[in-house]
């Protein structure tokens, strides 16, 4: 059930997303729609397979078994549901705008990473854009974080959810009217704050790593309100990484293990 729910809502803002990105797109794209979603929509496909027969759940069951064993901050202290809930999603987002800035800094991590920011373009489905093992260990790192604050099975699942959602929105090839934008900005990751993210200047790139609330950019000072050109003009991608042939399926795939390229 856990499963199902996640999908349909993932599925249901991913087909808003491509339907808003086809009537008012930000961007010209530079690739094919089709061959780009072939292989990130090809990728996440993997990604849900490996992890629904490996550990697709195990963050979910982790917060279950915390509570039995009474493992756990939040278990150990007297708080009530609704807190847990709410200081578990700000503390699990703050843990994965940790992680992403880890994965700029250790390069045995951005030998995963980099597969996300070699896409040529931006739109919706750079959103799951991911390696399978990068995805595994941040499920690995979720289930630790879920266990060490007792987090609440509700607030687990609502986590992932909101992850996702705002994942694929502020990934979208879409720009909201500029009085919008300034002012959902101060709350959430927007498109325009993310795309700087997936800049090719590595200035730009290592800024902007929230992904669904924006303070913890603006409090930890990697924050970028614009960058050095306009939105329809920054180059996205990673220098190294411009021949199409270098970024299929397979090579994708077998991005991590090869020498790594200057970014």
């Amino acid at each position: 059930m856990e499963a199902l729910l996640r999908f349909g809502v993932f599925f249901g803002i991913l087909s808003l997303m491509a339907i808003w990105e086809a009537l008012s797109p930000a961007r010209r794209l530079r690739s094919p729609r089709r061959q780009r979603w072939s292989i990130n929509l090809g990728l996440a496909a993997l990604n849900a397979g490996a992890m629904r027969l490996s550990i697709g759940a195990a963050a979910w069951l982790a917060a279950n078994w915390a509570i039995e064993q009474q493992l756990g901050l939040f278990n150990n202290l007297p708080v009530p549901v609704w807190l847990n809930i709410l200081l578990s999603l700000l503390l699990l987002d703050l843990a994965i705008y940790a992680q992403h800035v880890a994965a700029h800094r250790w390069q045995w991590f951005w030998r995963l990473h980099q597969v996300h920011h070699s896409d040529l373009d931006f739109d919706a489905t750079t959103a799951v854009r991911f390696h399978p093992l990068e995805i595994m260990l941040s499920m690995a790192y979720k289930v630790l974080l879920v266990i060490a604050l007792g987090a609440e099975p509700l607030a687990v699942i609502a986590f992932e959810i909101i992850l996702n959602g705002c994942a694929l929105f502020n990934h979208g090839n879409v720009s909201l009217p500029p009085p919008a934008e300034r002012i959902l900005r101060y709350l959430l990751v927007t498109p325009d704050m993310h795309r700087i993210h997936h800049s090719a200047r590595q200035q730009e790139t290592d800024s902007n790593y929230g992904f669904s609330l924006s303070c913890w950019d603006r409090l930890f000072k990697t924050y970028c309100h614009q960058a050095r050109q306009a939105q329809t003009e920054m180059t996205i991608g990673l220098h190294g990484f411009r021949e199409p042939q270098a970024l299929g399926f397979l090579p994708l795939l077998a991005m991590p293990f090869r020498a790594l390229r200057k970014r």
